[in-house]
């Protein structure tokens, strides 16, 4: 930290500011501040950046399908059977997963959540010293200098050069001058001189809190498969509240129910089956392990739906800072006037780059321009205001270097319409002048003759136009909105070959865009380049797309764009980027690469994918649990299965296979109409599958009527247990080496149990004899027989609808 020089900054003494009696101001006393801290006029903000423990474990653990399982699972307990209860470690995984996620997350947010500018620079009692951001008070008096995030809004009392980047608020990425009586606000950057300010708006009232106030409250990603999920739960819940009073009713008045306790399992047994418990459990598990594949690819899943939302995304709005380009500029290239000597220029520009007074255009120009073996004799420093500066070279005469309308407000001349024309394509041009006059005081000199344009346009990412290019191929088409020029953000968008525009001049000023959303959202649908957009354009942007069905993402880094991201359907934020803009996104892009999309989008319809693949495995169970549960109140028979062989069925031909078959490769792209392709494959599947296991449960009590129950338990299980393998063989096609192998070691799980007592009838209470195998295994190969006819119909009908 540096000392203070008598009443002024370091930096600051003889600028020729134009009111010197600012400079004195000792700043507030400490009583002054004492007395603010307590009255709390400070800079701290509770600033959440997700929701809090308790509210995540509250949401993941009060849900209906818990609610649900955990009843039927006390009611197993009662009867004292802790076999049939092992479905309730369902409700542990699956909370379980699902608070792990979103704490790992959180903390992971948290960390980066640590503001950019963790201190200020503040004069108190004549004194400079520096203080965490939160201590700041009102009416504090506050130095910035270049790089400081300015960490409250106020009123600039003095300024040397003084430039503010506003883009994190406004989008605008063009530096903006300051001077005594401008306002700063909270959150922009300062890139070029010095200066202080007056606090006069702090914490709460600070413009970027209250911009980002609404952003904070937290609200669920949309899923299709959650949702799907849900609906399927209301509907079965709303037939179980028909069903289960009649099944009680039929296995307390079954010929085969000895005791209370025979009817309770019967009755838990036929409403287990029936809840899609596997379905939920693996989506979770699924959105999961896809959130851990895209932390190794530096991307933090903040909601595991997102990563399912993703595949759906048909749009991609993206800002050009961040995620086009890295947000500084470069050297482009150098256009020498015809009589103009090469090297000088050359010379000239390399002691514009290594000046006092550095700046991005400065920065730009050292790697091209670095060394000068001149000399400067006089110089005037650049100002955003007159947006020039100026040195005399000993012996060399005196050279300008600025804007082009400024260092020649009367134009003339084929290097300053040259100049002009460069311009119109959205790059920014600089014009070096040189004359042999000499300087007076800040004004130009007379007789400048150009010598040489230089050229600086934005560092475009190395990885942007194969990114753009991945989507293109998808069919996902781009939308860029930014708060920057047109013809800036039109440039950068032609050069990366951004599908929808071909040039610079395509670019659409929103400042002319409609304000009613039909008109809007037709102007979107033939436009893909826009500039000078507003925080309330960028939401007003998504709300028109999503009005014409579109599935919209949109990624952002600053405040300006946290509103937008939260109206999004997946919010994708820049780990660079501002905090609140971090906290209400889905995704964050950790390192900021914006090439990282292609992976989640991937990984998105990959885990989609292979979950409505699984899906119809879980449905199936569900729809036959449900024909017998109706079958046998129809007829007042057992139930043929207890809930430990639900359990066996639904590891070994649904809940395992699934999973495996969730983690496998998967490119096929995202079609609505999830929840409808599953039922129209499931229902008759799970229908012949129950039929099946009801008729072993009647035939083998016919021809083995000694056996009761527990022979029709049996031959239920192997028969449902061979159908299902069948199923699955259907479900995971086209059928690879390693799927061949998963039902292979499905089946042989199977026979070991069937084989080995101690397990068989132990654990899963079967009672197996060759007569009852042989009766299951003739019947589940007709009803596989069955499953291969009809699920190929329906196959074909889910990929032509």
């Amino acid at each position: 930290m540096s000392d203070v020089v008598g009443d002024r900054p370091p930096g600051l003494a003889g600028t020729g500011l134009a009111d010197p009696g600012v400079l004195a101001d000792t700043g507030l006393t400490a009583a002054q501040v004492a007395e603010r801290v307590a009255a709390g006029r400070t800079n701290a903000v509770d600033a959440h950046t997700s929701r809090s423990l308790p509210q995540i474990i509250r949401a993941n653990v009060v849900t209906p399908f818990n609610g649900l399982l955990l009843a039927l699972f006390v009611v197993i307990l009662a009867t004292g059977r802790w076999q049939n209860g092992l479905f309730g470690l369902v409700i542990v995984a699956n909370t379980a997963i699902g608070v792990f996620q979103e704490v790992r997350a959180k903390r992971t947010l948290d960390k980066l959540a640590v503001l950019n500018a963790p201190h200020a620079r503040v004069v108190r009692d004549g004194e400079l010293s520096e203080i965490d951001v939160d201590g700041v008070v009102a009416d504090e008096l506050i130095e910035l200098r270049s790089g400081d995030q300015v960490p409250a809004d106020g009123e600039v009392t003095a300024s040397a050069g003084l430039e503010v980047d506003e883009s994190l608020l406004t989008g605008e990425s063009d530096p903006i001058d300051k001077a005594p009586g401008d306002q700063v606000r909270s959150g922009s950057i300062v890139v070029a001189g010095q200066g202080r300010f007056r606090a006069t708006a702090i914490g709460a009232e600070a413009y970027a809190t209250r911009l980002t106030a609404e952003a904070k409250k937290f609200t669920k990603v949309s899923s299709e498969l959650v949702g799907g999920t849900n609906t399927l739960l209301r509907w079965i819940s709303l037939m179980m509240l028909v069903v289960a009073p009649l099944l009680v009713w039929s296995q307390f008045r079954s010929s085969d129910t000895e005791t209370w306790q025979d009817g309770v399992t019967g009755t838990v047994a036929a409403l287990v089956g029936m809840v899609p418990e596997g379905l939920v459990l693996l989506t979770s598990l699924a959105f999961m392990l896809g959130a851990v594949t895209l932390a190794r690819k530096q991307t933090l899943v903040q909601e595991l739906p997102a990563v399912e939302v993703l595949a759906r995304v048909d749009v991609v709005c993206l800002d050009k800072t961040g995620t086009l380009t890295h947000g500084d500029i470069v050297f482009d290239r150098l256009v020498t006037a015809d009589d103009a000597d090469a090297e000088a220029v050359r010379e000239a520009l390399a002691l514009c780059a290594s000046g006092d007074d550095a700046n991005a255009t400065a920065a730009a120009l050292a790697p091209e321009f670095g060394g000068p073996t001149w000399t400067t004799a006089a110089a005037v420093p650049f100002s955003s205001a007159r947006k020039w500066s100026a040195f005399t070279a000993d012996g060399r005469g005196t050279w300008v270097f600025g804007a082009p309308e400024m260092v020649f407000p009367a134009g003339g001349g084929p290097l300053l319409e040259t100049a002009g024309e460069i311009a119109s394509e959205g790059r920014r041009v600089l014009v070096l002048a040189r004359t042999d006059a000499a300087l007076a005081g800040d004004g130009l000199p007379a007789a400048l003759a150009p010598q040489a344009l230089v050229v600086l346009a934005e560092r475009v990412r190395a990885d942007a136009a194969d990114t753009l290019a991945y989507f293109a191929e998808q069919g996902v088409s781009l939308r860029v909105i930014s708060g920057d020029n047109p013809l800036t953000v039109g440039a950068v968008a032609t050069a990366v070959g951004l599908p929808g525009i071909s040039s610079a001049a395509e670019a659409v000023d929103a400042r002319t865009l409609p304000e009613d959303p039909d008109e809007l959202a037709e102007v979107l649908e033939h436009h893909a380049v826009f500039g000078r957009v507003t925080p309330q354009q960028k939401r007003a942007i998504v709300t028109a797309l999503q009005s014409r069905g579109h599935v919209v993402a949109m990624t952002g880094d600053g405040v300006n764009d946290a509103m937008a991201l939260k109206d999004a359907d997946i919010g994708v934020a820049m780990g660079n980027g501002a905090a609140a803009t971090r906290a209400v996104a889905q995704l964050v892009l950790l390192d900021g690469k914006f090439s990282h999309l292609p992976d989640v989008v991937a990984e998105g319809r990959r885990v989609i994918a292979n979950i409505e693949r699984a899906a119809n495995l879980f449905l199936v169970k569900n729809v036959y649990s449900l024909v017998m549960a109706l079958v046998v109140v129809a007829t007042a028979a057992a139930y043929p299965l207890a809930p430990i062989q639900l359990t066996l069925i639904s590891a070994v031909t649904i809940g395992i296979p699934g999973f495996v078959l969730a983690l496998g490769p998967n490119r096929r792209r995202y079609v609505p109409g999830f929840l409808n392709r599953v039922l129209r494959l499931a229902i008759p599947v799970g229908v012949l599958i129950g039929a099946a296991a009801y008729a072993g449960d009647r035939t083998i009590r016919a021809i083995d009527p000694v056996g009761g129950l527990t022979a029709g338990q049996t031959v239920a299980t192997v028969t449902v247990l061979v159908a299902s393998l069948w199923a699955l063989s259907l479900f995971a096609r086209p059928l690879v080496a390693w799927k061949v192998g998963l039902i292979g070691l499905m089946a042989l799980v199977v026979v070991v149990i069937l084989a080995v007592p101690a397990l068989g009838h132990g654990v899963f209470l079967l009672d197996v004899t060759w007569l009852r195998l042989g009766v299951a295994v003739g019947l589940g190969l007709v009803a596989g027989l069955l499953v291969e006819l009809v699920g190929r119909v329906m196959l074909r009908k889910n990929r032509t609808a």
